[in-house]
């Protein structure tokens, strides 16, 4: 074997070195005062130096095709390296709480993005699965984290229960394809295989187990126990940066080896993506707990970057790709504002918190306000921008349920626009005789915000960003 091949793996090579970089220097800071801080400014130098890096990077294949990273796999994952650098800065507040385990979630967090890595770039069912498990497992010790609290040691059972059930469906299904085709190469796969009851079997185990990794509905119980019991730096972490690994692998591979059989997975990702909007909403307006509230927003959103799959082209993938950069910066300014707020108030995340916030601290209420409107999808926002090219490609392929699906997707929209509107209500209008102090946030969770705040403003109207993940899926 050419051992050289590993450079043609070059996004990977980075992060092994990066993780080996933070291990080094947590082992000699172990007793240093500065260790927490330092820890967090080297990773989050790091993860800015993939980003940078990753612009460079041109597409490559490995290993007799068992890797393969296109340009739109790359321009993912600079996409998710950058999201993760915004995690890290908004952590470091809630890292120095936890300062005997503050190397532990740097590395974490840096192996669960390698095997998200992995997972983007397989060409073949083992590796693709290789990739899945190196991210689910170090994510479901980052669950964990507050393992002083039952809900987390909670949400985190429930997380590697559904994690497991999870991977075994998905391996009946690869078994299922295995025996029908005889290979697991993505390429040699859709050259051989036809819709016949073993394979349509495998690909509706497949679905379901990748169902469950994005948390659509029905594969999404385990979502609201596990972002509310995790601390919220990991939530942010799990509703963006893991669902957008995972949508954009599912993509690819439907597209590409289950291209044959797009007749049987068109018609479940309709009902998966009705049923996800639809259910998600219902149950958000419920909530009172703002952590299980983003939950079902991130089970309805979820919905919505699966509309971009529908069209089955090119633009779709473009579509779902610019949806997860706006979802990113949109979801992590709220998750930015929920962990200032939890650890000035006690550790309260209930939407009574936010009474009269913005009598106390009318910044963070605006800034907050600009990312519920922006998830919300309304203009001039990024996220209105976002919304209208996955339901562009959700209708590129004309069939006449694809229309009524992006119909019930843009009546959702409005039902979710009520929603996001407790939030604001409770901000501005809600009335309270002790309402939060005043408070200043440190200069890592300001430079987060304003990171977050100048993607909600500008990727929608910048029009070179989409045009160039767009060029990157030709």
């Amino acid at each position: 074997m050419n051992y050289g091949q590993f450079l043609n793996m070059m996004p990977e090579a980075l992060l092994v070195l990066w993780l080996l970089i933070v291990f080094v220097a947590d082992f000699s800071l172990m007793k240093s005062e500065r260790k927490v801080s330092v820890l967090g400014k080297l990773t989050a130098t790091l993860l800015l130096c993939q980003t940078i890096l990753m612009f460079g990077i041109q597409p490559s294949e490995a290993f007799g095709g068992l890797y393969v990273s296109s340009a739109a796999v790359n321009v993912m994952k600079t996409i998710l390296a950058f999201g993760t650098f915004i995690v890290v800065m908004m952590a470091q507040s809630w890292v120095e709480t936890r300062k005997h385990l503050a190397g532990e979630f740097y590395m974490l967090i840096l192996a669960t993005l390698l095997g998200m890595y992995v997972m983007m770039s397989s060409g073949n069912f083992l590796l693709f699965f290789l990739g899945l498990e190196t991210a689910s497992v170090p994510l479901a010790c980052m669950v964990a984290f507050d393992k002083d609290r039952k809900n987390s040691a909670e949400g985190a059972a429930k997380y590697i229960l559904v994690a497991t059930f999870s991977s075994g469906v998905m391996l009946f299904g690869i078994s299922f394809i295995y025996a029908a085709t005889g290979t697991l190469y993505f390429d040699d796969v859709a050259a051989v295989i036809t819709a016949k009851p073993l394979t349509i079997m495998g690909l509706v185990f497949f679905f379901s187990g990748l169902g469950f990794k994005i948390s659509l509905v029905p594969f999404h119980f385990w979502t609201a126990d596990t972002y509310q019991g995790a601390p919220t730096p990991v939530t942010g972490y799990l509703s963006v940066i893991s669902k957008g690994a995972a949508a954009i692998t599912l993509c690819t591979i439907l597209m590409k080896v289950f291209q044959p059989m797009v007749e049987y997975w068109d018609y479940m990702l309709y009902v998966v993506i009705v049923l996800s909007i639809t259910v998600a909403n219902l149950f958000a307006i419920r909530q009172s707990e703002l952590k299980r509230f983003m939950a079902f927003s991130s089970i309805s959103q979820a919905g919505y970057i699966m509309l971009a799959v529908v069209g089955n082209n090119q633009l779709g993938i473009a579509a779902l790709t610019y949806y997860v950069l706006v979802y990113i910066v949109a979801n992590m300014a709220v998750f930015t504002v929920i962990n200032v707020v939890e650890r000035n108030n006690a550790g309260r995340t209930d939407m009574a918190a936010y009474n009269g916030f913005y009598q106390t601290n009318p910044k963070l209420s605006f800034l907050m306000t600009l990312a519920l409107f922006s998830l919300a999808g309304i203009p001039p926002f990024a996220g209105m921008f976002s919304k209208f090219f996955v339901f562009m490609a959700g209708v590129q392929n004309g069939e006449p349920l694809a229309y009524f699906v992006v119909f019930i997707a843009l009546v959702n929209t409005v039902v979710s626009l009520y929603y996001y509107l407790l939030i604001v209500k409770a901000m501005y209008i809600t009335k309270t005789d002790s309402p939060l102090p005043t408070f200043q946030s440190d200069v890592n969770t300001k430079m987060a915000l304003a990171i977050c705040t100048a993607g909600i403003a500008l990727f929608g109207v910048v029009s070179c960003i989409y045009e160039w993940i767009a060029a990157a899926g030709m």
